[in-house]
């Protein structure tokens, strides 16, 4: 048994160190190859993305059943919050903006017997830098129609007359209720709010001459409700055609803050 006993002892590993301290050495290595990357940061990028997180921390957004749900804070590229800047609207820009919603609403005092039961024929909203126009489609379009009723071109001739002073791109937007179109050469409610919204487009490139390409038509179809589609007063406040257009910051003011 004394010989088996110093056999095993003459074959023991004393080297296995070795492994612990190879491990030791590949995560060393690791280590400063990423301390080695991490000095390379691109600093224009890096700060981008910290603005783009505070942003995204404090992102708050209003709307409601009135007015367009916008979220305040700096106007992006391609949709990403990763391009901010201090781009808050300045006193001069949201002058510019109330300065032509107040001169639309005061050509339409002329224009528009409102009664009191029915929804207003025209809405507008400002938020910071933006303006919206609602047109309410229950006085613009027949039912489950497109075209546009002749005897409300001068409210839509007065509408566009001012938006096409900012010389910036027109959204136009048409939504509907959650009813199915009582017409069959409309499939569905996103062909028919499309197809408003195309309309109004078309008019005012025709009628004012606007450039096409700062015109742009969508149909939303009953996606974007601000009402309660299960009454008939909340269905005929979803049915309307909305007009936004948003001022930059480079933009001229002079002719419009009048």
């Amino acid at each position: 048994m004394a010989k088996k006993r110093e056999h095993a002892e003459e074959h023991e590993n004393h080297e296995r160190w070795l492994v612990s301290y190879a491990d030791f050495m590949t995560l060393l290595f690791a280590f400063f190859v990423v301390m080695y990357s991490v000095s390379r940061v691109d600093q224009k990028r890096m700060t981008d993305v910290v603005k783009a997180i505070k942003f995204a921390m404090h992102y708050k957004g209003t709307g409601g059943s009135d007015q367009l749900p916008i979220f305040e804070g700096p106007v992006t590229e391609g949709g990403c919050v990763t391009n901010l800047g201090d781009q808050r609207p300045t006193n001069q820009e949201v002058e510019a903006v109330e300065a032509v919603r107040r001169r639309i609403e005061k050509k339409l005092k002329g224009l528009l017997l409102e009664r009191p039961e029915n929804p207003p024929t025209v809405v507008m909203h400002t938020e910071g830098r933006k303006l919206m126009v609602r047109l309410s489609a229950s006085h613009f379009f027949d039912p489950s129609q497109a075209a546009i009723r002749p005897e409300v071109i001068p409210v839509l001739d007065a509408i566009a007359i001012e938006l096409a002073q900012f010389h910036r791109p027109i959204r136009i937007e048409g939504h509907t209720d959650n009813q199915t179109p009582a017409r069959a050469r409309y499939r569905d409610n996103w062909d028919l709010s499309a197809s408003r919204a195309a309309a109004v487009a078309s008019y005012m490139q025709g009628a004012h001459h606007i450039e096409g390409k700062m015109l742009s038509a969508a149909g939303r179809g009953s996606t974007w409700p601000i009402a309660d589609n299960g009454t008939p007063k909340g269905r005929e406040v979803n049915r309307r055609v909305e007009l936004v257009v948003e001022v930059r910051p480079e933009d001229a003011y002079e002719g419009l803050a009048r």
